[in-house]
């Protein structure tokens, strides 16, 4: 998997509701996270939009706090402490959220996913793999991916109203990444309220040719869907109903474990 440009990985930038420089700090983090490696502050100043001054003075707070290292080049890298606050993070949800997984890839067979809604992107968050076969669907925990064209991604989406859903699709786009994607904001919508119908969403080949995932909302959270996914040919058509099921449980266990981002 090829890396993310800043501007495939980055979210739309929207008007700070809080502490803006820190959410400006947040932004100059994630442009460095996009930038996969080093990064000069002339870029952060361009992708960011914000002034060269600005920049350097949140670099370099950041930079006095081990949050970024300076290269030998003069540029910059994400620092080791960040890595204590991805631990920290990773192990909430991992306790939260990896008995109703490892139940949901036991019962299933199949690899069983957490995936959160991250502005206009959706991010996997949990994953457990499927022990039972040897052909299984892997996703790294982290990846960020278009919402458009997932299971976990259009399970998210039905909870959104049709308005919201407009503006997200405008910024993020709809590429079409295999023939069956769904590259039309009105065809969406449409999936959409099938989604709401039936209580599960269905990724068939629209992000992978020969992969289909089934999708559930966790209730109670706020932007949190359940996933299984493997091939088409032994995820088939007949038995997604079946999973639906096993997934509307877990994601009604999940919901019920306490845990919420709202």
């Amino acid at each position: 998997m090829s890396a993310a440009t800043p501007q495939e990985g980055m979210a739309p930038r929207a008007p700070y509701g809080g502490v803006q420089s820190l959410g400006r700090a947040f932004d100059v983090l994630e442009l460095m996270a996009a930038a996969d490696g080093e990064i000069a502050l002339s870029r952060l100043a361009e992708e960011s939009g914000l002034p060269g001054p600005t920049i350097h003075r949140i670099v370099r707070t950041l930079l006095a706090r081990g949050y970024v290292l300076q290269m030998p080049s003069r540029r910059y890298v994400l620092g080791p402490r960040l890595i204590g606050l991805g631990a920290g993070a990773r192990a909430s949800v991992e306790a939260w959220a990896s008995p109703p997984l490892h139940a949901l890839a036991e019962e299933t067979g199949e690899t069983a996913n957490l995936a959160m809604l991250d502005v206009d992107r959706v991010v996997y968050v949990a994953q457990v793999p499927s022990t039972r076969h040897t052909m299984r669907m892997f996703t790294e925990v982290g990846r960020r991916v278009s919402a458009h064209c997932t299971g976990v991604g259009k399970a998210l989406l039905a909870q959104l109203p049709a308005d919201d859903v407009r503006r997200l699709m405008a910024v993020a786009g709809m590429p079409a990444l295999t023939t069956h994607t769904i590259t039309d904001v009105d065809r969406m919508l449409a999936e959409l309220a099938e989604v709401r119908e039936r209580g599960y969403a269905v990724d068939d080949g629209e992000q992978e040719l020969g992969v289909r995932c089934v999708a559930v909302a966790v209730p109670g959270t706020r932007g949190t869907a359940v996933s299984v996914s493997g091939p088409d040919s032994r995820v088939t058509h007949e038995v997604v109903p079946a999973l639906a099921g096993v997934l509307q449980s877990a994601a009604r266990d999940l919901g019920g474990r306490g845990i919420s981002r709202g």
